[in-house]
């Protein structure tokens, strides 16, 4: 369910995927390749676009989301969500690492007040912590829309003329990355290539997992039946839907060291 991002902290640093060659790491390099590698940080990019039902108003909808201090904390886990300020979190991601070099990310970001029904969530830094290596830029904005049962292909349970929400956002995550210069050894555009996939991977894992949980977590305490899967989706911007869904399908689980007990069926 997170939608856009903006500046500051920290999403990121796993398992470098099966693309990466291990043995290459080997290569002892002569003093003049040393001398020729650029060392300078990356920055991995991704973009997504994603929604869900809610069968209830606007007006109600958005009297949960602005008491972010129950549900935000209570949907976020397996990851953890240390309040800070007013409208502040402390989120730890998990831990990441590959060929030796890991990180336990952390990311703070506000959830601002409305404007119109409109929900900004940007990364700011984390109070006095210094990412080791890291840094991340995260911006979010949801928007809610009154919608007609009649309306959307999701409702399986009100009449035509019932007022229901789409809830819908926009998320664009930045990551720069300083990494140990052993990692250097890979050529730039398979580790820029590899690392854009990944943090678009880590996306798809955590948003729809949050999505269900933010739109269960709504609808039990109203006593609502839960809208089903169709009335939730996640896209990757210059995908098509198929495309998602045979990436999805076809995709397999980041390898990290974190609690993987709060994995869920999502349908």
């Amino acid at each position: 369910m997170l939608s856009n991002f903006r500046n500051h902290h920290a999403v990121n640093q796993s398992s470098f995927s099966p693309d990466f060659n291990p043995v290459a790491m080997e290569t002892n390099p002569s003093s003049e390749e040393i001398e020729d590698t650029n060392y300078d940080p990356f920055t991995f990019e991704t973009h997504f676009h994603g929604g869900m039902g809610m069968y209830d108003s606007p007006q109600v909808v958005a009297e949960y989301l602005d008491a972010h201090e129950g549900w935000f904390t209570r949907c976020a886990k397996p990851m953890t969500a240390e309040p800070f300020g007013v409208n502040g979190y402390v989120l730890t991601i998990g831990r990441f690492g590959a060929f030796g070099y890991e990180v336990e990310p952390k990311m703070g970001v506000v959830l601002a007040p409305p404007e119109n029904q409109i929900y900004d969530m940007y990364s700011v830094p984390v109070p006095d912590y210094t990412p080791p290596g890291y840094d991340v830029d995260y911006f979010a904005s949801m928007r809610l829309a009154e919608v007609a049962g009649v309306a959307v292909p999701w409702n399986q349970h009100y009449p035509e003329d019932a007022v229901l929400t789409q809830v819908t956002w926009h998320l664009h995550l930045k990551v720069m990355i300083e990494f140990p210069k052993f990692i250097y050894k890979f050529p730039r555009p398979l580790l820029q290539n590899t690392g854009d996939r990944l943090l678009a991977q880590i996306v798809r894992q955590i948003s729809p997992r949050l999505t269900y949980k933010v739109q269960s977590d709504f609808h039990k305490r109203l006593g609502l039946p839960l809208p089903p899967k169709q009335s939730r989706y996640l896209l990757r911007l210059g995908e098509t839907m198929g495309e998602e869904e045979e990436r999805e399908g076809n995709s397999g689980t980041l390898s990290d060291n974190s609690d993987n007990s709060d994995n869920m069926d999502l349908s």
